[in-house]
C-alpha cells in the first residue's frame, strides 16, 4: 500500500475539500471518495469525484491506487442512482495532465449528466 496520506498536499485543492479545510457541496462520501458539486458546471448535474487519498493523475498513479479508482467508479455510479440518471444514463470522465485538460493536479472524474452533447 502506498505512504501517501490521506489527504496528503497542503497545497491542493482537492485535498483540502476532502479534509474539509475548503468549502464544497459535497453530493458523496465513503471512506476512500468523495463526491462534490463542479463550481463550473458544464451539464445540468456536473459532480467531481475524488479519492481522499492524494494522487496526481492517472499519468502517475501506482499499483496500490487500482482500488481506489475502481472505488470512485462505483462512487460514479452511486451518484448516478441518486440523482435520477442511474438508468437513464451519464457520462464519467477523467482528464490526464496538462495537454488531457487536466486542471487541478489531484485525480478526478468527473460526473456529467442532464444533456446530450
Amino acid at each position: 500500500m502506498s505512504d501517501r496520506p490521506p489527504a496528503g498536499d497542503a497545497d491542493c485543492l482537492f485535498c483540502r475539500i476532502v479534509a474539509g479545510r475548503a468549502p464544497a457541496e459535497i453530493t458523496y462520501e465513503d471512506d476512500a471518495v468523495v463526491a462534490f458539486k463542479d463550481i463550473y458546471p458544464k451539464a445540468p448535474v456536473h459532480m467531481l469525484i475524488v479519492p481522499r487519498r492524494h494522487i496526481g493523475s492517472i499519468l502517475t498513479m501506482e499499483a496500490d491506487d487500482v482500488e481506489v479508482i475502481g472505488r470512485c467508479l462505483l462512487a460514479a455510479r452511486r451518484v448516478g442512482e441518486a440523482t435520477g440518471f442511474g438508468e437513464r444514463g451519464y457520462r464519467v470522465t477523467v482528464n490526464c495532465g496538462p495537454e488531457g485538460g487536466q486542471q487541478v493536479g489531484h485525480v478526478h472524474f468527473h460526473f456529467l449528466a442532464g444533456r446530450r452533447r
